[in-house]
């Protein structure tokens, strides 16, 4: 793959701005035209708020957070040139039956009766998508990163924008991450690198030359019908805006992976229409 990126020296400097209900207390400091205005929505049952804002700590100067979904409109999203994503589509309204949505821990408890069980629902109305829509194709820059592609199962206007939709995954093991023949400032000089993280498999809907990363099993192992290889990443156009998709990221030795963290530099930069 030629040789390897050449790391940033020093963060990129792109602050994140909390809406509604905030993680972080961080002080707001007034944006200029050098720190475009961004805003992340973050954190879920199964992926936890403080490890990806430790993650993506390393990635932008200063951030900001939130966890308020049902905060997300086109009124929210009009300070701002970024919104990155970094959650699933569906939240437990009855509360969640365990520590982890998917352990079953309330199985071994006594009183397991006294627990509800965990009923996910959708989050994301259509209203919400379009105001997702609305903001990318008026100039806006989309950061889809991990299981954000999972809401594409439930919000027709938030797939249109994203460009994809979660089918599934095997458990944490290892796999290659590498560029497509599709050229691409984000991976230009990039190597293979290898991850023991989710390989997240996804359906996706547009042109396969938009395609940059794909991810492959290289022992053989093989996800439900699908095979060892799935796309891992997508950038694109879309109106006057720009849309960018990574799949890697559940754990946090995936996202500090040096490639990795150079290739979620240069999207965010790409996105800002700084690459």
């Amino acid at each position: 793959m030629g040789c390897a990126m050449k790391l940033l020296s020093s963060k990129i400097s792109r602050r994140l701005v909390v809406t509604g209900t905030a993680v972080s207390a961080m002080p707001v400091r007034a944006a200029t035209k050098a720190r475009p205005r961004a805003v992340a929505l973050i954190g879920d049952r199964a992926h936890n708020q403080d490890y990806i804002r430790i993650s993506l700590d390393r990635v932008f100067h200063a951030l900001d957070y939130t966890i308020d979904y049902a905060g997300l409109s086109a009124a929210s999203l009009k300070p701002y040139r970024l919104l990155l994503i970094f959650r699933d589509g569906e939240v437990s309204l009855g509360g969640y039956s365990g520590a982890d949505f998917y352990a079953g821990y309330e199985k071994n408890l006594e009183n397991a009766g006294d627990f509800p069980g965990g009923k996910p629902v959708p989050w994301m109305t259509e209203k919400q998508g379009m105001a997702i829509k609305n903001f990318v194709t008026h100039g806006g820059g989309f950061y889809a990163m991990h299981d954000a592609s999972h809401i594409s199962l439930s919000c027709r206007n938030y797939r249109d924008v994203m460009g994809g939709a979660f089918v599934g995954h095997p458990p944490l093991r290892p796999f290659e991450v590498h560029a497509t023949p599709n050229a691409h400032p984000i991976t230009a000089g990039m190597e293979t690198f290898v991850v023991n993280d989710e390989q997240h498999f996804v359906d996706y809907d547009k042109d396969p030359r938009f395609i940059i990363l794909e991810s492959e099993n290289r022992d053989g192992l093989t996800f439900q019908d699908r095979g060892t290889k799935a796309p891992s990443g997508w950038a694109y156009d879309y109106g006057k805006g720009r849309v960018v998709f990574t799949a890697v990221g559940h754990t946090n030795h995936a996202m500090w992976n040096p490639q990795y963290l150079e290739l979620q530099k240069r999207a965010v930069r790409w996105l800002l229409k700084d690459l």
